[in-house]
This record gives C-alpha cells, structure tokens and sequence, in this order.
C-alpha cells in the first residue's frame, strides 16, 4: 500500500502543462517571464450602420491594425447563457411580494424565462484581446531554451519586483495604444482585473465544471 502511495504522489500536477506561472496585479505571468493583459471588447451591430459609417468604421479598423508594433490575439468565446443569477434575484423578488397576484405573476415569468433559455439553447458571445509584452532580452533566447521552458514547473519562474514593475509598465503602455484605437472605433474596452483573469481561465479551462461550481472571490481567499 505504501509504494501505491508513493507512486500516486510522483503524479505530475498539470499545473505542470500549463503556461500560466501567476496572476497578480490584473496581469498574467507566463513561465517564461512574459506577460499578458486582457481586454473585454464590445460589439457593434455593423450590418444596421450607414454606408458611410461603415466605411468610416473599417477605415479606422484598418489605421489601428497598421499602427500596431506588436503582436495580439483576438478571442471569441461562446458560452450558454448563464441566467442564474437573475432567475435567483426573482426568486427573492417573488418570495418578499406580498401581493399574491404580483407573486404569482413573478413566478410565471421566472418560469417562462427559465423554459425559454433552456428550450432555446441561447448562447453569449464574449470579445477578448490578448496584449502580449516579450521583454528584449527573453527574444534572444534560443528555440531550444524556450522549448525546454515549456516542460519546466511553473513553480520555478522569479520575476523580481523591480522587473515585475518595468514589464508591467510596457504592457500598459501597449494597452493603452489598443484601448485609444478601439475607443475611435466606437468600441467600449475594459482590461479585465485579477478576479476576472481567474475566472476567465478558470472557465475557459473547466468549460463543464464552471457552471455549477463559481470560483471563490479573491476577496474572500486566505491567502497566508
């Protein structure tokens, strides 16, 4: 039983095959040392826009896409709409009405929406782009260094605080230049904090778990 043990202990975590090192300071750390910043971009009914005001629209699409000295990663997700939280808040609703005929009127509708999501299988779409920032000096780094990289435990990446800060201030940098471009295409942009970075990952790599188990607020994580 005891070497059964041993055996299950030398498992590797598949921490261990993921990219991610940390996520602090509304950043992500790679095991490379690099970063990545997330925005959450808005959508535009482009089809019910003038002719001009798509022309206007791509025409400054195009100026942003030929500004840019670097590389990003546009991410389109799709999810089944999660309607908890609002089916919840009428059910709270419905239980504090003291008319009958409102509480009964409530929980019709709660009901009605409940079918209808779940007979429609309606789905959300989420807009991300990813900033990269690769400091110079991890450029120089052979093919080899970085593929041996890849295999390495996340736990043995250290970025000094001084670095941390230095890196992080490029990035921001980038990201400001993405947010000014896409705000003069009528685009709304927000960079995702550390809550939200973990619970993108956090669903994006537990897609069937994720919606029936939510994550802790961070607020609310011993972290001693």
């Amino acid at each position: 039983m005891a070497e059964v043990k041993n055996k299950k202990k030398k498992k590797p975590s598949t921490q261990r095959h993921l990219e991610i090192a940390e996520i602090k300071d509304d950043v992500v750390v790679l095991r490379d040392g690099t970063l990545r910043a997330v925005l959450l971009i808005s959508s535009i009914n482009f089809a019910l826009k003038s002719d001009d005001e798509q022309t206007a629209i791509i025409s400054a699409y195009v100026n942003f896409l030929n500004s840019l000295q670097f590389p990003l990663q546009i991410v389109i997700q799709s999810r089944k709409l999660d309607i908890r939280p609002y089916l919840d808040n009428l059910s709270s609703l419905e239980k504090e009405q003291t008319n009958e005929l409102l509480r009964l009127q409530i929980s019709d509708y709660r009901g009605y929406v409940s079918e209808l999501v779940e007979l429609g299988d309606i789905m959300t779409k989420r807009f991300y782009i990813v900033i990269p920032y690769d400091p110079v000096e991890d450029k120089h780094k052979s093919w080899y260094k970085r593929f041996i990289e890849i295999f390495k435990s996340a736990s043995v990446v250290s970025l000094s605080k001084e670095n941390f800060i230095k890196r992080k201030r490029e990035l921001l940098q980038r990201v400001q230049h993405v947010v000014g471009n896409l705000n003069s295409i009528g685009l709304n942009v927000v960079m995702l904090d550390t809550q939200s970075l973990i619970e993108l990952y956090y669903n994006t790599y537990n897609p069937e778990v994720a919606p029936k188990e939510k994550i802790t607020d961070l607020n609310k994580i011993n972290l001693e």
